[in-house]
């Protein structure tokens, strides 16, 4: 619990002044049968981080439960999604795929290492 307290999240204009920073890095996301490319993840502690996620299939999800992040990534050809955060604290944080999207669905996943 103390993690998803100090992991904040930033998606399309939230916390005013976070909104106007200029993300520290950008990390583009791929989401295609049942896998996230990349599916490993290496931060910072403290980077203000945007995902920039795309599907080259069908429709998928993203989320970060420690963070309360869950978003839509549209099908391929229509459009991408940004979300923003700062992991405030090493360690390791799961993300996975939150729209059922075939039979291999519960297997894909990635992991956030935050350094």
């Amino acid at each position: 619990m103390r993690r998803l307290a100090t992991l904040s999240l930033i998606a399309f204009a939230l916390f005013g002044q976070s909104e106007q920073r200029k993300p520290d890095r950008r990390v583009s996301i791929v989401a295609e049968r049942f896998t996230f490319n990349p599916s490993k993840i290496t931060l910072k502690q403290g980077e203000l981080v945007e995902f920039v996620l795309t599907s080259d299939d069908t429709d998928h999800g993203f989320r970060i439960p420690e963070a309360g992040i869950d978003v839509a990534i549209p099908p391929q050809g229509r459009g991408e999604v940004r979300v923003r955060f700062i992991a405030r604290e090493k360690g390791r944080y799961a993300f996975e795929c939150s729209r059922p999207c075939g039979a291999g669905h519960n297997l894909m996943r990635g992991t956030i290492i935050v350094k």
